[in-house]
């Protein structure tokens, strides 16, 4: 079928490939094609078909708000094609164009995002050498970074940031997504850009006519910087997707690595900082357990504080007073959550303002939120230390823009601007005239309807209107004798009659052209006053930025009174004491006393290696967990779970722990593990902390333990950083006999008559039993699978095979004065560990290294062994 009409939807369709076109007809949004089969299956739409031959299906277009969350939960991108005149005044066809284009990475509307969550879009792009640019923003807030890395932090700091939406350089020789961007991402939508839109030139230039300069330089970026390349074709992504400038967008700042504790993808997960490792939930997570937030702004910017800790001891100390000064004075604390309670989500208001997408209830939201600013700044204003009168002095009052949203808003607003009813009475004489002719004219409707039933008789006689016919009289059948001989008929239905007179159509053509008038003038003022307000994003945006920190803080505060817990002292040493520790997650789950703390020294005298040994259920993961997490909290600005905590400044937190096969990624248990330790191995430095929690389980116990024992000896004697080992290799004790700052630890169990007793307390020594069989009876094994255990345990005792001889006797020491595995030419497979960089190599290259140097192991421990 070839119609001007069609002609017109195929010129848009073509236009956004892989897109879903809504196109705009009437008072309806409809689909052809292949896009209304998709629309059908999503949206529970009745498919019907044009001609016999087009399939299509549609919806009433006030119901878009409620059909667009689930066609972009179910990952398609969506193209709105609008009608953009009047079809009264249009000669021919109706002039139509894509108005906005809706993609996951691309969103403000509220109904559309998780109030907690920041909706992140990404751009990547190779600079080559190995290096990518990496930019993204957060539409709805308003921020927008950009960073020259290597590809592993590029690959790190997109699953830190969890973007939505991820534009990439299409290689026109090999097409397709980069990175392993589809696997690595499964739930970011993932959209090619043609390679010119990366073209630096072009970038730059469009970076520069955006923010009004010739150099951007002033953003701390050199303007031969090749990350510019990503932020630019960024740029050029959200003026083609929004069909304007992203106004909102002021600044566009370079991202820093050194200032921030770094967390890899291994370490967020396994330390369940957002989600459970078991569920994925928010709830259990540390960020769940923690959030005393008062507004949506203070939880996003909670969640990225524990994401990106500080490294820098200036900036943690300044957080920790401000918290400090909340968590002393209750009467501000509870006064200050009260007032940041009547907060908006101010960031995502002024987005959508200046994107032209705000509401009258929006701007009634700004209004609401400016009102509070006054007493919060008078409150800030009163703290001590620099960082809370800092931000008090960030917050602008505005009192124009909140005099002229108070003065202009009525009290009750309609969610969009065409249902009328946004200002007060005496804002504008010329609404309110027209308002006054409209009212009017329905007092003459309802006049006249009284009349006429006087008139006829007809007591159920009624005065209507709908969009089709306008005003009628309705008349049921019953009384069809009596109707006046100057009703013409109008339209017939089942039970009744429908009538115009001359007088009624008269009155009709101007309460119509009055209604009309009325619309057009309040949609003028408010668009009007909608664009005043956007010309004040800026400082909307800069005040948000300032509230979500002192709610972030306060709300901290709020958990330090709460949960009892401790301002940390940082220290330049690189040691850590904590003094009745407890783990902030499983602290506040369990009944109040239950949790048993313990403490934690490390340094040069107390030793920079702690081994755990004991059962399993005894704490051992519990407790190196609540190690790490004490840390992590300290540099994002919060008290911590202790009676008393002394930190050493941390420059990454590692973790390998837990055992999960990545059978989609062709990786092994062990497989995972040695990745791991090859990350730990090559990247850690002496202001690291190390959480082990296992190595070498995956495979021989023989090479499980000279694994471990190497490792343990590296990260002793090469890289000196604070390392918690907890482990079932209970030989690997005795390195303590030879290695100065490795000591030994225990989770303390009594024995009792009818089993043990898991203590959860860690003491020094270490432990000679795993009570395997014990926990096996507590989680249900049956009994004769228990008895048979128990009998080969003691025989294999009995005849020594579990431990034939000291595993320390049997290791060669290296010939050099400070021995280590590491440091000689004699192992050459030990060397070859540390030397691999796994993040180079292919899954399957990788599993073909690790099964040599287990057959190496098997030959190396047969020579030992001897005949």
């Amino acid at each position: 079928m070839s119609t001007p009409m069609m002609r017109q939807y195929l010129e848009a369709k073509n236009s956004h490939p892989g897109m879903l076109l809504l196109f705009r007809m009437g008072d309806f949004y409809e689909l052809f094609n292949d896009d209304a089969k998709t629309a059908s299956r999503i949206l529970g739409l009745t498919l019907t078909s044009r001609d016999k031959t087009v399939p299509m299906a549609g919806f009433p277009h006030h119901a878009l708000d409620h059909h667009l969350p689930k066609l972009l939960r179910a990952g398609l991108k969506v193209a709105i094609c609008d009608q953009v005149e009047d079809p009264a005044l249009a000669k021919g066809l109706v002039r139509r164009e894509v108005t906005r284009v809706v993609t996951p990475g691309t969103l403000t509307e509220e109904d559309l995002l998780d109030p907690k969550v920041n909706n992140h879009l990404a751009c990547v792009c190779p600079l080559g050498r190995g290096r990518w640019g990496l930019s993204w923003v957060e539409l709805s807030t308003g921020q927008f970074h950009a960073a020259n890395l290597s590809e592993p932090e590029t690959l790190d700091l997109l699953g830190l940031l969890g973007p939505a939406e991820i534009l990439y350089f299409e290689e026109r020789k090999e097409p397709g997504p980069p990175l392993h961007l589809e696997s690595r991402f499964p739930e970011a939508a993932l959209t090619a850009r043609p390679d010119w839109t990366f073209d630096l030139g072009e970038c730059k230039a469009r970076l520069f006519s955006h923010f009004g300069v010739s150099t951007l330089a002033g953003f701390g970026f050199d303007d031969h910087e090749e990350s510019l390349r990503a932020a630019g074709a960024l740029l050029g992504y959200l003026k083609d997707t929004l069909k304007a400038s992203p106004g909102h967008l002021r600044w566009l700042r370079p991202y820093s690595r050194s200032r921030i504790l770094a967390l890899d993808e291994v370490t967020r997960r396994s330390l369940e900082l957002t989600r459970t490792l078991r569920d994925g939930n928010r709830q259990g997570s540390l960020l769940h357990a923690i959030d005393r937030t008062a507004t949506s702004m203070g939880a996003r910017l909670l969640g990225e504080w524990l994401l990106s800790p500080l490294a820098e001891a200036g900036g943690i100390q300044e957080r920790l007073d401000a918290v400090e000064v909340f968590q002393k004075d209750f009467r501000l604390r509870q006064e200050l959550r009260g007032q940041l309670s009547q907060v908006f989500d101010l960031q995502r208001l002024a987005s959508r303002t200046a994107t032209l997408r705000a509401g009258p209830r929006d701007l009634g939201a700004i209004g609401k939120t400016l009102e509070v600013l006054p007493r919060v700044r008078q409150l800030m204003e009163s703290c001590r230390g620099p960082l809370l009168p800092r931000l008090a002095s960030a917050i602008d009052l505005m009192p124009a823009l909140r005099g002229r949203l108070q003065s202009a808003l009525a009290d009750s607003l309609p969610i969009s601007p065409k249902e009328g009813g946004i200002f007060r009475p005496g804002f504008d004489p010329a609404l309110d005239e027209l308002r006054q002719l409209a009212a009017s004219g329905q007092d003459w409707i309802t006049r006249f309807q009284a009349e006429e039933i006087a008139r006829t008789g007809i007591n159920s006689l009624k005065v209507g209107f709908n969009q089709v016919f306008g005003y009628y009289i309705e008349i049921t059948h019953a009384h069809s004798s009596r109707v006046p001989d100057n009703y013409h008929r109008k339209q017939t239905l089942k039970n009744a009659e429908r009538y115009i007179t001359p007088e009624l159509k008269e009155q009709e053509d101007k309460v119509l052209q009055a209604q009309d008038r009325l619309e057009k003038r309040e949609y003028e003022l408010f668009a009007q006053l909608r664009e005043e307000t956007a010309a004040c994003a800026g400082a909307l945006l800069q005040t948000a930025e300032a509230l979500a920190a002192v709610d972030v803080l306060c709300g901290l505060g709020e958990l330090a009174s709460e949960r009892g817990w401790c301002k940390p002292m940082l220290s330049q040493e690189p040691a850590l004491e904590i003094s009745e520790g407890k783990h902030p997650v499983l602290e506040q789950s369990m009944p109040a006393g239950t949790f048993v703390p313990n403490s934690a020294s490390m340094g040069p005298d107390a030793g920079m290696v702690l081994l755990i040994t004991g059962p399993n259920m005894g704490g051992k993961s519990v407790y190196i967990r609540q190690v790490a997490l004490i840390t992590l909290l300290a540099h994002a600005g919060s008290f911590v779970p202790a009676r008393q905590a002394v930190l050493g400044l941390t420059d990454r937190i590692f973790t390998r722990v837990g055992a999960s096969d990545e059978l989609g990624r062709a990786q092994s248990t062990f497989m995972v593990e040695m990745t791991e330790a090859a990350n730990i191995l090559n990247n850690a430095t002496h202001r690291s902390l190390v959480i082990l929690d296992e190595i070498g389980r995956g495979t021989s116990t023989y090479d499980g333990v000279s694994l471990a024992w190497a490792i343990s000896e590296f990260l002793h004697d090469h890289i000196g950083c604070r390392t918690l080992f907890a482990t079932h290799y209970h030989e690997l004790a005795q390195l303590a006999d030879s290695l100065a700052r490795f000591r030994n630890y225990q989770v303390r169990v009594r024995e009792t008559q009818s089993g043990i007793l898991f203590l959860h307390r860690i003491e020094p020594g270490s432990a000679d039993q795993s009570y395997g069989i014990h926990v096996a009876q507590r989680a249900g094994v049956p009994v004769p699978v228990l008895e048979r255990a128990r009998h080969i345990l003691h025989d294999l005792e009995d005849r020594h095979l579990l431990a034939q001889e000291n595993p320390g006797a049997i290791i060669r020491k290296p010939k050099i004065i400070q021995g280590s595995l590491f440091a000689t030419t004699e192992d050459p497979l030990l060397a070859s560990l540390r030397e691999t960089d796994f993040s180079k190599m292919s899954a399957e290259e990788a599993l073909k290294l690790v099964q040599r140097w287990q057959k190496d192991l098997g030959k190396d421990s047969a020579r030992q062994q001897g005949p």
